[in-house]
């Protein structure tokens, strides 16, 4: 058959806790740039043929 493993996770970071502290205000109000940054990983797998 048809042999596989997934595996799926999703977090968020605040992206200035790495330093990444740069942004821009807009004319409208508000900033260019939010805080959080959001992770999203989906990964499959097959075994390797011999």
């Amino acid at each position: 058959g048809n042999e596989r493993i997934a595996f799926e996770a999703e977090t968020t970071i605040n992206r200035k806790d790495y330093g990444l502290h740069w942004n821009a205000a807009l004319e409208t109000g508000g900033f260019l740039v939010g805080d959080d940054v959001k992770i999203s990983l989906s990964l499959q797998a097959v075994p390797a043929r011999a």
